[in-house]
């Protein structure tokens, strides 16, 4: 199982990205230049956190034409599994590989905080080994991080059990006050309707090493890990 993490001019969340992956059981782990036109035959995709071109017109705007997207879209089209994390999720979104938009933080802001998150959705491969009743603490990082879509977008993101996380309190009530950028609904993380593409705006691969602090985020990587080779393996 080899897995791709796909790097932007801009990009500064890479290398994290690609340890995270190694310790959470993927040995076959390679980058990808953004002007490559193939995926060197990865079986997932990750799009890394940072500020992809500068974030000079609107975040992940540019990244979007980057040669490899269209790589990355076809990949998806055809049922791959793409990840998209913080600007990752907002190149995915530019992109039209996953509904909505990031926008400016409510309050103008840039935000560097520890979050709390539940588990919206368990049908998804982020999160078929976590625990419904639990409260992961994943940090954000972000000045255009909430999550934007008219209504009828949200029902049906609802509808279909597209929101994978949410905003919540410790105790995992999902609040206004929980919210830490305005978020529609206290989305925090969607996939598409094939189940194949996800974005989140917090960080997971920034939690995974206990060296560093908690390892709540290494928990969404071993669910990603197990769903997929068991996929592959069936």
């Amino acid at each position: 199982m080899k897995a791709g993490v796909v790097v932007f001019p801009g990009s500064n969340c890479d290398l994290d990205l690609v340890d995270a992956l190694k310790l959470c059981g993927f040995v076959d782990v390679v980058k990808l230049w953004h002007k490559q036109s193939d995926l060197e035959n990865c079986d997932l995709v990750f799009l890394p956190g940072g500020f992809s071109f500068g974030d000079y017109l609107r975040s992940g705007a540019i990244a979007r034409f980057s040669p490899i997207m269209q790589e990355v879209i076809r990949f998806a089209q055809n049922g791959g599994f793409v990840m998209g994390i913080c600007n990752g999720f907002q190149i995915l979104t530019e992109a039209g590989l996953l509904p909505g938009a990031l926008l400016r933080n409510q309050n103008r802001l840039f935000i560097s905080q520890y979050q709390y998150l539940n588990v919206a959705s368990p049908n998804t491969r982020l999160t078929s080994s976590l625990d419904l009743s639990a409260v992961y603490q994943i940090p954000i990082a972000h000045g255009e991080g909430r999550y934007y879509a008219d209504q009828a977008t949200l029902n049906q993101l609802e509808e279909k059990e597209q929101v994978v996380f949410r905003y919540c309190d410790a105790e995992g009530l999902v609040t206004e006050s929980a919210n830490p950028n305005g978020s529609s609904n206290n989305i925090a993380g969607i996939c598409n309707e094939g189940r194949n593409v996800f974005g989140m705006m917090p960080h997971p691969e920034r939690v995974v090493d206990p060296r560093l602090g908690p390892t709540d985020g290494r928990l969404v990587f071993e669910s990603i890990y197990q769903s997929v080779n068991l996929l592959t393996n069936a």
